[in-house]
């Protein structure tokens, strides 16, 4: 059973960068398109960037020109490189395939961009 664990959140300050990983176990990570999502409370998780096993990605146009999703299939991890922050990405972020499997959330890791 495959399972994610994010990792690099923390508190920022607008106009700031951070970069998240994403750590699968499991044998299968190759073929799953993968996703970063972000969630405020009571709202919807919101797909922020997806990429394939072959390396296309696709972006929110909230964060397109700021993020860059990437993922080194050697060592099942999946990156979130993050850059002009602002407030409205404060958020916790996970991982997960795209479209997600119900049972692959992990506990997120929180960002937080504040002067």
């Amino acid at each position: 059973q495959v399972q994610f664990v994010e990792s690099g959140g923390g508190l920022v300050q607008p106009g700031g960068s951070l970069r998240l990983s994403c750590a699968a176990s499991g044998s299968i990570f190759r073929i799953y398109k993968m996703g970063w999502y972000r969630q405020t409370p009571g709202n919807q998780r919101e797909l922020v960037a997806d990429v394939t096993g072959g390396g296309i990605t696709t972006y929110a146009d909230s964060v397109k020109g700021r993020f860059t999703i990437s993922r080194d299939n050697a060592k099942n991890t999946v990156y979130l490189q993050m850059n002009s922050l602002n407030a409205a990405d404060t958020a916790v972020y996970y991982c997960n395939s795209a479209p997600p499997l119900r049972n692959g959330w992990g506990q997120g890791t929180q960002v937080t961009v504040s002067s």
